[in-house]
């Protein structure tokens, strides 16, 4: 892939509304609506029923979504992951044989999650009606469109991996996904009527047909065929959560994520912990690096400790995020990289997208199959690819992350939002897995540390730390950082494939004059659309 970050790449300024996504032809779905008389909120929506279509590769109308939206003076959270079928448990799968929870298939099925949170989205802050939102993403699956670059490549490379999956459970995605004469390349055609109808139920319904209707009772009979937990009452018994945010404050800004069951609390752990330092002044000083890495090992350490489902678990928040606690964590940081707990915090696919019209109406969204196209489950002749969310549970009797019925899983996928005292500043995300809140945290140093505008705080060269001691390195990161990083422990990586280091979208506000200021990831096929 190559080199992202370059001093060409300027972000985009508009005044009247805006959309940054990860696929160009979604961004300009997400505009067409601002432009036909709808908000931020509408925009969002519009854009995020387009990806599915649009990015098939890491997101489908059966994953889940989660959404920060700024409106009226005030910032709203809204959850909207699924849980565990009632006949999933841990005594279940261990009378199956299963000791470990696997990626492909059933068993990591939880109940999808995005359809309802458009729905209620839509229900609470939209303008134009939801059959109009959802129409260009229709149109887009009815007709056609051809692959963007990124995708054609990740599209490939899926169809590879999934050669083996030859039982009657995948036979639906391979019907969907890889049709008769259909090669993903760049510029190929690919489009899915079952896709459309699928959204058509959708639109009419306010997703009710999804959750009660007939593509409910498709999704329950598939599952009973061929070896599913997901039933009926499972998906009618579905609710997003309105919640409130939590934040942490990070040089006069208050940097915002959604409560667990999502990761946000790593980020903002971290960034607790690094404000109790005086970073260096230039972002790819060694020193500062390694700060940065062991206050996110540290912040992984505890989520993964105590982070689950708040409906299940009592998660520490409050004392995760006191200053006692950072205090007391930022005092194990040396001069020298440590273990505090191992953990494997892998890449995988997910897409996010921010929007903002003129009214001061702005939305951070994020939304995903997880580990690209998910289960590898598609219902036949529906379109809707099934998440695999469950797999992040674990089987370890009375962790907070333990496999239960009707339980929401350890999050990856986490929408972030910046203000500066009752001022949004605006909202951002980093796709990718356990990539996510060390993204954001790059993010936000590159902003408020170091200054950068949107399109070059995303292009900069990041790192990654994945496990133990190893951490992973951009190969347009300076070889003499990369090299005084592994004289203090770390254990280094250079990877020339940008793809693990996540894709971002940010849309910034000024706070005099309105204008917007948008970036989208070089790492992607991306695209800031505005007016």
């Amino acid at each position: 892939m190559l080199n992202p970050y370059s001093p060409f790449r300027q972000p985009i300024h508009a005044s009247k509304g805006m959309v940054a996504t990860s696929q160009p032809l979604a961004a300009q779905a997400g505009l067409f609506i601002l432009r036909e008389g709808g908000n931020a909120i509408d925009a969002a929506i519009a854009t995020a029923a387009a990806l599915t279509v649009l990015e098939p590769t890491s997101n489908g109308i059966g994953g889940d979504a989660f959404a920060l939206v700024w409106t009226e003076g005030k910032l709203h959270g809204l959850n909207g992951s699924g849980r565990a079928p009632r006949l999933l448990s841990r005594d279940a799968l261990q009378g199956m044989g299963i000791s470990e929870i696997p990626s492909k298939g059933w068993v990591p099925v939880t109940v999808p999650g995005a359809p309802r949170t458009w729905a209620d989205l839509h229900q609470r802050f939209g303008r134009l009606p939801f059959h109009q939102v959802l129409a260009p993403a229709i149109e887009y699956a009815r007709g056609g469109y051809p692959l963007s670059p990124v995708l054609a490549h990740n599209w490939k490379r899926v169809i590879r991996a999934y050669a083996s999956n030859t039982s009657e459970e995948f036979k639906g995605w391979q019907q969907t996904f890889t049709p008769e004469g259909f090669e993903p390349r760049a510029g190929q055609l690919w489009s899915s009527e079952s896709h459309a109808r699928t959204l058509e139920a959708i639109a009419r319904s306010q997703a009710e047909e999804f959750y009660s209707g007939d593509l409910a009772k498709r999704m329950d009979h598939f599952a009973k065929d061929t070896g599913g937990f997901i039933r009926l009452e499972d998906l009618a018994l579905h609710k997003s959560q309105w919640v409130q945010p939590i934040s942490v404050d990070y040089m006069e800004h208050q940097v915002w994520e959604i409560p667990p069951n999502g990761q946000g609390i790593v980020a903002l752990e971290a960034l607790n912990i690094l404000k109790g330092f005086e970073l260096p002044k230039h972002r790819e000083d060694p020193e500062g690096l390694h700060l940065q890495i062991e206050a996110m090992k540290l912040a992984f350490a505890d989520a993964f400790q105590h982070v689950g489902d708040m409906e299940h678990v009592d998660v520490p928040v409050q004392k995760l995020l006191s200053e006692e606690h950072a205090a007391a964590r930022r005092s194990l940081i040396s001069g020298q990289a440590w273990v505090p707990e191992p953990a494997d915090p892998a890449s995988h696919g997910t897409v996010y997208l921010c929007t903002a019209d003129g009214e001061g109406n702005m939305v951070s969204f994020i939304q995903s199959n997880y580990m690209g196209f998910g289960s590898g489950i598609v219902v036949p002749n529906t379109g809707i690819a099934l998440q695999n969310r469950g797999h992040n549970f674990n089987l370890v009797s009375g962790h907070p992350n333990e496999l239960k019925p009707r339980k929401r899983p350890y999050h990856t996928i986490i929408p972030g939002f910046l203000t500066r005292g009752d001022e949004p500043v605006g909202p951002f995300g980093v796709m990718g897995g356990f990539m996510q809140p060390q993204g954001h945290l790059q993010m936000v140093l590159n902003t408020l540390n170091h200054g950068m505008n949107p399109q070059v705080a995303l292009d900069a060269p990041r790192w990654q730390w994945t496990s133990g001691l190893k951490v992973e390195f951009e190969a347009h990161m300076p070889r003499h950082v990369v090299q005084a990083l592994q004289d203090m422990g770390h254990q280094v990586s250079v990877l020339a494939d940008s793809s693990a280091f996540g894709r971002g979208q940010i849309i910034w506000r000024d706070p005099k004059t309105g204008v917007l200021s948008g970036g989208s990831d070089g790492r992607t096929d991306g695209q800031v659309a505005g007016y």
